[in-house]
Order: C-alpha cells, then sequence, then structure tokens
C-alpha cells in the first residue's frame, strides 16, 4: 500500500487511495498510510485515484495552446477584470511569495459561481465566476470536469485523513468541507536560459493555507520538499498526483500533522506546466483544534515565516484573505470587504 520510490525520494510515500474513492474496508489501511506520511513528511504521491487520464490530457493540451498565445490576448482575462472574485490571468513575476517574484505566469479559477449565489450575492471574495479566454472553449470545458473530479477526490482523501485521526469518515466534511473553498491555478514557468537554471527560483519557500492540495505535474520536475534531511525533490511519477497537507490540517491537529515548507527550482530547458488544486474549509468555517489531538503545538519560531498558525481567531476566510493580499498586493483592494 505505502511505498518509498526509490533512494531519490527520500521517503516520500506513495499511496493507492483507490479504497477510499470507491470504498471498502482497505479504506483503514488507505488512512493508516495517510496519517503515517502526514505525521513524517506532510507530501505524498497518490495513485488509484480514478482522475481520468483523457480528462488530465485535455487540460494540458488547452492549458499550452492558452500559453503559447501573444501576451495581449492573454491579458484579455486578466485578473484585474476578475474583480472579488479573484479570477484570471497574470503574467511572469507579478505573483509575489515572501515579497518576492515568482518565474511563472498562470491563471486563477475557482469554483463556477453564479451572480445569484448567495456568497456572490454577499460580495464574499473569492467566489464569483470564472473568466473565460476567447477561442478555447476546451479550456474550460476541460477546467470545469477537472474541478468536479479534484473535489470528488478531495472528499475522498479527507475521508482518510479523519479516519487516520480515529474519528467519523464525515468529521472534516460535516465540520469543514460540506461546501468548501476550491481553488485551482494553472501555472505555466517559461524555460530559462542555461546559464541561469541552477540558480533558478520557479517560486520561493512556502506552506499552503488550507486543509489539502493536488498536485498535478508534467513530467519536467522542479518541485522540492522540505524534509528531516534538507530539500528534496518530488519528482514525477507517471498516473500519480502529489499530495501536501495545508496550514489549517496543522492547526487542527495541534502540530502533529506537518504543513511542511516547498519551492519550486525550474531547471527544464522547457516551459513547465504545474496544476495546483486547493481544497480547504468553507468560508465561513472557524477552524479549531481537534479534541482527541492533545498535547502542545511546536514553538512559532519553528516555523519557515515564524508565523504561529496555532493562535488563530476568526474564520479560515479572514485567514486566508490576510495571506493573499500579500501575493498580488496591487490587486489586494478589491478584496476589502464590502460594508
Amino acid at each position: 500500500m505505502q511505498q518509498a520510490v526509490g533512494d531519490s525520494f527520500h521517503g516520500l510515500p506513495v499511496i493507492d487511495v483507490s479504497a477510499l474513492v470507491g470504498g471498502g474496508a482497505r479504506r483503514f489501511e488507505v488512512a493508516a498510510a495517510i496519517a503515517q506520511a502526514c505525521r513524517d513528511v506532510g507530501f505524498f504521491y497518490v495513485v488509484g485515484h480514478g482522475v481520468d487520464a483523457g480528462l488530465q490530457d485535455e487540460l494540458v493540451d488547452a492549458s499550452r495552446r492558452f500559453f503559447a498565445r501573444p501576451l495581449e490576448e492573454k491579458l484579455e482575462i486578466s485578473m484585474a477584470r476578475g474583480g472579488r472574485a479573484w479570477r484570471g490571468y497574470f503574467p511572469v513575476g507579478a505573483e509575489l511569495t515572501s515579497g518576492r517574484p515568482d518565474a511563472k505566469e498562470g491563471i486563477y479559477f475557482g469554483s463556477e459561481l453564479p451572480d445569484a449565489h448567495p456568497l456572490v450575492a454577499a460580495g464574499t471574495p473569492l467566489h464569483g465566476a470564472n473568466l473565460w479566454p476567447s477561442g478555447l472553449p476546451e479550456l474550460r470545458s476541460a477546467v470545469l470536469a477537472y474541478l468536479d473530479a479534484l473535489t470528488g477526490l478531495g472528499h475522498a482523501l479527507l475521508r482518510g485523513v479523519a479516519l487516520g485521526l480515529e474519528l467519523e469518515e464525515s468529521y472534516l466534511e460535516e465540520r469543514y468541507t460540506k461546501d468548501p473553498l476550491v481553488l485551482f491555478r494553472i501555472f505555466n514557468y517559461p524555460a530559462l536560459p542555461a546559464t541561469s537554471r541552477d540558480a533558478s527560483r520557479g517560486v520561493g519557500e512556502h506552506t499552503d493555507y488550507g486543509l489539502l492540495t493536488v498536485l498535478k505535474q508534467d513530467e519536467s520536475g522542479g518541485l522540492e520538499v522540505e524534509s528531516r534531511d534538507g530539500w528534496v525533490e518530488a519528482r514525477p511519477i507517471p498516473g500519480s498526483f502529489v499530495c501536501n497537507i495545508g496550514d489549517m490540517l496543522d492547526r487542527m491537529t495541534r502540530g502533529r500533522y506537518r504543513s511542511t515548507p516547498h519551492r519550486v527550482r525550474n531547471r527544464a530547458a522547457h516551459d513547465r506546466l504545474s496544476f495546483p488544486f486547493f481544497f480547504d474549509p468553507g468560508w465561513h468555517a472557524e477552524v479549531r483544534p481537534i479534541e482527541t489531538c492533545r498535547g502542545d503545538p511546536p514553538r512559532n519560531d519553528a516555523r519557515w515565516d515564524g508565523a504561529d498558525v496555532h493562535v488563530l481567531d476568526g474564520t479560515y476566510g479572514e485567514y486566508v484573505l490576510r495571506k493573499i493580499a500579500k501575493v498580488f498586493p496591487a490587486l489586494s483592494g478589491a478584496l476589502t470587504p464590502e460594508r
């Protein structure tokens, strides 16, 4: 069930989650493997996920066609036009990590919600309609189908997380993800000159904000994870996703599960595509420690940024707003709560 894929992976486990997706007694075995991975490193590969390979190929092909367009065409769906929904395209260098520009361009997506949806009607940030490029309907169809598939996988994985914590399968869904905040990004890392590849910074060191991230990589590699032995590369495994836990699971478990720093070093001689999907608590959820996870959390100075996710107050929406306002400071005014 759980195995290390060669010495070069430094123990990052590969977990077949088909029993969680389809049900069956083996889901307890899968849950135990996930629990071990969350305790040890906070990252694991997911196989047996059931997400259609043809759909993934369609998503990749449509994404490549979009990023091959001239910049002025891509800017037709600029994030500046996405408003409070926080959707659309950004060019290379526009997104910041820890205050420094990333060497990537990308498109922000989320759940496709109509104006009449209660959260949209209330002006809730990060909720609304996506922006779609003209003349590329296959991107819209692929993204929406992929969002549906990954949302189902996110629910299945959280059932495994709950079982691994010796909770009811529905514990996390009932409290946090009946109406999850679902966000999806498509990133393109342009090829760099050979002289700068070894020192390239695709994305700087960071942790993710929410519950689970499910990442589709292309064949280029470049994702690096901070393990107890130092930085290790999470090399692509065909047919797999890379899954990692975020700050909210770290908080819920009082640090038993690690929200692990990671980064991207783009050394590819060609463009690199990356597809992170974020499955997070609902906007109004107040994330609290799980009663059965006892003990004191680690000191905040042990974290990469010195922040302390164990002293949060308020809702997940308030937390994530504070975080993402630093990612695109020029656009952060669009997210100011309406009064």
